[in-house]
């Protein structure tokens, strides 16, 4: 395991030789040993078309890989920090909301209208997110960023769970996401967040909410 966390703001890394971390600049704080920081251009294992997704998104969120023999001190801005572990499923996060992660992750781009269809496009106006979201797949453990804390919410196939779209941080498992409104449209006019607009996640997971709807 990579991470181990330090205090709710604060992680520290293993770094060991042939292994590599993704992170994103500016979150390293300290470290100790022979620990290399370089620009990754490449988009991590995703490749130049995660880069071009994230582009597109206007997710150009700057990541340095991370490698040699020590320890590292991540944290960004003041922001809670989470650490994921995943076992072979797919985390879904914004990509501004990344840390850090280990190089073992398969990264990727999805269009939120892949899921949820209109609905999942109309999220990403809503909530400032962005059509596009970061998809990570394997085995290992990720460091994301949040406000005011983090709660793990568990989906199941008889209860789905229904999340503020700005409170939300990350999903994963076998889930389905939707926006529905609570409001008729009329009424939604001038109205961005809070209860007008409810994300329905169904299916078997987890999903990841913030105490804070503010933006990072």
């Amino acid at each position: 395991m990579a991470f181990r966390e330090i205090n709710a703001k604060m992680v520290e890394a293993t770094v060991t030789p042939g292994q590599r971390l993704f992170s994103q600049r500016g979150a390293m704080l300290a470290y100790k040993g022979e620990v290399s920081f370089t620009p990754n251009t490449a988009g991590g294992q995703g490749g130049i078309m995660s880069m071009i997704g994230r582009r597109v998104a206007d997710e150009d969120t700057p990541l340095m890989t991370v490698e040699g023999s020590g320890t590292v001190l991540f944290g960004h801005g003041g922001h809670h920090i989470q650490v994921i572990r995943l076992a072979g499923d797919t985390l879904y996060v914004e990509a501004d909301r990344l840390l850090a992660f280990e190089g073992s992750l398969q990264q990727g781009t999805m269009f939120l209208g892949s899921q949820g269809g209109v609905m999942g496009m109309v999220r990403g106006q809503v909530s400032g997110q962005g059509l596009f979201t970061t998809t990570l797949k394997g085995h290992g453990a990720v460091a994301v960023m949040a406000h005011g804390g983090v709660i793990e919410i568990p989906i199941t196939p008889q209860r789905p769970v229904h999340v503020d779209p700005q409170a939300y941080v990350a999903h994963h498992g076998d889930v389905r996401n939707k926006l529905s409104t609570a409001l008729g449209w009329r009424d939604m006019v001038g109205r961005g967040s809070g209860e007008a607009f409810q994300l329905e996640l169904s299916g078997s997971g987890a999903v990841y909410v913030q105490a804070s709807e503010e933006k990072l």
